[in-house]
């Protein structure tokens, strides 16, 4: 089953936004996914990787949970 990591910036205060889509994502895939963790980081980081392949960048993309949801399906 696949991971998902969310890696967020604490200083940005994305915490909130990191602990909503992983509500989102649990409540979406339950049990077919086998864990969506946080992982802390810095310097404005919001990416989300699904088995380490990046699914979705702040750097690249505006936020839009139904659009990380669609990315995370096509793994799961």
């Amino acid at each position: 089953m696949p991971e998902v990591e969310i890696e967020y910036c604490v200083p940005c205060g994305f915490l909130d936004r990191a602990e909503d889509l992983q509500h989102v994502l649990l409540t979406t895939f339950g049990e077919r996914l086998d864990a969506v963790t946080l992982r802390t980081g810095a310097n404005g980081v919001f990416r989300v990787t699904v088995d380490g392949e990046r699914v979705y960048d702040k750097q690249d993309d505006a936020f839009d949970v139904d659009e990380i949801v669609r990315r995370v399906r096509e793994y799961v």
